[in-house]
């Protein structure tokens, strides 16, 4: 995989721009015609540039950035758009002419920039996309463009973990590698791609057998973008808070309790709660806020300091059977919705070997959940340390599309799989009685499409991703009426999008049918990763009458979502996951 160390304000940019189909569409929206524009909030590095910049491609368009150097110097950022004279009457007539101006860093623009923007705004002519960071001071100006209600605001979230892990693609990480990198780097695309950069030049990327893959274990890589976003916990002089901090860290991955740290100064804990460096649970447990302190405040401690806080350190093993058995728990109530499992993470994360009893449960909790890779990478972390275990050896199959045995009479999901499969009639009357996946079953059973989208939609509120799309694409097949069929299909299409490339009976093709053969050849094409212009020249067709068939499938699919047309494409191939 390509990685470089350009600047991330430029416009040709490392990675292809993935996700934020819906924030595209908003901020595309909002450049076009009879519209005022747009702004685009967020912390540094959530891709707020790069969100843009894809919205306004084509478009006829003028970028002017903020910059810290210039902002004393008035309309610095309009230099290269002015005279060299110009007051703001006339810089705002100057620019009328501009039918889309983009403005990023915002909230770096001088005073007089920052009032241009807002009159531009406040006149109408012209059409603004502004970017600008949260969690800093910003020009008055800048801010009423929201606060005022003259333009939208758009807060952009970080990237979601399937998003994220389709970013990665191309550096054929193992799942834990991927949720490791995103719990770490929260939504910073450019953390993301300096800890890449440095994983990969440092060989501390080891392959994982059997698979293709490789995976990151062990310490992180402290490079200079790391130390900079970390400076406050390393840089913090108060009295004891570097001490409470050091304590915290060595103690990983299990909190302190408040009364062990509570010491000569307790206002120093006030002042790293209220400063975000701390996190303090409402039964009193201590724990550091961000993942990647830990890591940097051991690794910046002496030796010996290291060895005396390090014996200190409580053991982990209560604490990870306490994890297992809290999922075991929840998956014995049909309730899969995330559960926080921060010491069998960071053991993993460290190299820790990890027992097989916790990583067949843990296995089993990511599969009910859809997370069909993340499964099988936690029932192989279960095999290293115990490789003939038979319940990490059958977690690993399930996952990776292998059949299961008969049904036991305990064994609810692999009687529920004949649902799945669309025989509800199997196991009538044996799930249990007005749970959720018997609901499910029944409505299948009576071909009830809008009984089948409620029962999607609880799957889905408890957890069962992957069960959730498949109801959903059974639903869509049953609605008699094309509308409801769409909005069935594109919910199975969202769902089946996070579910880590899990392919099923229930999920195969969802309807292509309905496609003509040309359209389902372009649709082939657009789902492998051609462009329009690509596709019209392999065809031998115009560009504008490709985007008119793909506007057309879309249509005919319910979906208008490039990215989710390889989820409509691929067939089975295998059974249930």
């Amino acid at each position: 995989m390509r990685t470089y160390r350009q600047d991330a304000k430029t416009l040709e940019l490392p990675w292809p721009f993935t996700g934020r189909a819906e924030e595209l569409e908003l901020v595309r929206a909002a450049s076009a015609g009879g519209r005022p524009g747009i702004v685009v909030t967020g912390p540094a590095g959530h891709g707020k540039t790069r969100l843009i910049t894809e919205a306004v491609r084509g478009l006829d368009h003028a970028r002017v950035t903020g910059t810290p150097e210039a902002q004393n110097l008035p309309l610095a950022a309009f230099a290269h758009l002015l005279p060299d004279t110009v007051s703001l009457h006339r810089a705002v007539r100057a620019l009328s002419g501009v039918r889309v101006l983009v403005v990023d860093d915002a909230q770096l623009l001088d005073e007089t920039s920052a009032a241009l923007v807002h009159q531009l705004a406040v006149h109408g002519r012209t059409r603004l996309v502004v970017a600008a960071a949260d969690g800093v001071p910003a020009p008055g100006a800048v801010s009423r463009l929201w606060t005022g209600e003259l333009l939208p605001r758009l807060p952009l979230g970080p990237l979601p973990p399937e998003d994220t892990a389709r970013l990665l693609a191309g550096a054929a990480l193992d799942p834990l590698t991927v949720r490791r990198l995103h719990q770490a780097c929260r939504g910073d695309l450019r953390l993301l791609r300096d800890l890449l950069t440095a994983l990969t030049g440092s060989g501390r990327l080891e392959p994982v057998p059997g698979t293709g893959e490789w995976a990151w274990r062990g310490r992180l890589p402290v490079t200079p973008a790391v130390r900079e976003r970390l400076a406050p916990a390393l840089e913090r002089s108060g009295p004891g808070e570097r001490d409470i901090l050091d304590r915290l860290a060595f103690a990983e991955p299990l909190p302190l309790p408040l009364d062990e740290l509570d010491g000569p100064d307790p206002a120093a804990l006030e002042r790293l709660e209220a400063d975000g460096l701390i996190d303090v649970g409402e039964q009193g447990a201590v724990t550091l806020a961000h993942p990647l302190h830990g890591t940097v405040l051991r690794a910046a401690a002496g030796r010996l300091r290291a060895r005396r806080l390090g014996r200190a350190a409580p053991a982990h093993e209560p604490a990870l059977d306490a994890e297992r058995r809290t999922l075991v728990r929840h998956m014995e109530r049909l309730d899969v919705r995330p559960v926080p499992t921060p010491v069998g993470e960071w053991l993993v994360a460290h190299g820790v070997p990890l027992p097989a009893r916790y990583a067949e449960v843990r296995a089993r909790f990511a599969r009910l959940r859809g997370e069909v890779r993340e499964a099988a990478a936690w029932a192989r972390e279960g095999l290293r340390s115990a490789p003939p275990d038979g319940g990490c050896r059958r977690e690993l199959r399930l996952a990776e599309g292998g059949p299961d045995e008969p049904a036991g009479p305990d064994d609810v999901h692999a009687r529920y799989a004949a649902v799945r499969l669309g025989e509800p009639g199997r196991v009538a009357g044996r799930l249990p009685a007005g749970s959720v996946l018997a609901r499910h079953a029944d409505a299948l059973a009576r071909a009830d499409g809008p009984a089948l989208d409620r029962a999607a939609q609880a799957l889905a509120e408890q957890g069962f991703t992957l069960y959730a799309a498949e109801a959903y694409a059974q639903a869509a097949r049953t609605h008699r009426d094309p509308s409801a069929a769409r909005r069935s299909r594109t919910r199975a299409v969202a769902l089946a999008r996070r579910c880590q490339g899990a392919s099923t009976p229930a999920l195969a093709g969802l309807v292509l049918g309905e496609l003509t053969a040309r359209q389902r050849q372009i649709v082939t094409l657009a789902a492998a990763g051609l462009s329009n212009r690509e596709i019209a020249e392999k065809l031998t067709l115009s560009v504008r009458t490709v985007g008119n068939h793909l506007h057309s499938a879309y249509t005919r699919l319910g979906t208008g979502d490039r990215t989710a047309l390889p989820w409509l494409l691929d067939g089975p191939d295998r059974e249930t996951a």
